[in-house]
């Protein structure tokens, strides 16, 4: 089955290997990776660009594990006392927050550049 099409009838059974998340009958889904801090390079930087001339402190480069970096990002939010979101497997936090990040990063064992 080709990706632009969609299933609508079936009664040969084909439906029950369709994956729930990706759509896809052999699952593209990304698996997470287990997340060793030690051998888990970041990068942080700080970003104003499109974002109405405000300041984001962005960690990129992470490792595909949503629940992992869903709750870490909650702890750095709460360690900067700002807001911020996880998505499209960045964390970003209100404000210019660049320092207290990486070592708050090293104290946990991440390596960031």
């Amino acid at each position: 089955m080709s990706k632009n099409t969609r299933l609508v009838y079936s009664t040969d059974g084909s439906h029950e290997k369709i994956c729930k998340t990706c759509k896809n009958a052999p699952c593209d889904c990304q698996k997470p990776v287990t997340v060793v801090p030690s051998e888990t390079l970041l990068k942080v930087f700080v970003e104003k660009k499109g974002r109405g001339g405000k300041l984001v402190t962005v960690v990129s480069e992470l490792p595909f594990n949503p629940d992992y970096f869903k709750k870490l990002s909650k702890k750095l939010k709460s360690h900067c006392g700002s807001g911020g979101t996880f998505k499209n497997n960045t964390i970003e936090i209100q404000g210019d927050h660049k320092v207290k990040l990486k070592v708050y990063l090293e104290n946990l064992g991440f390596k960031v550049r």
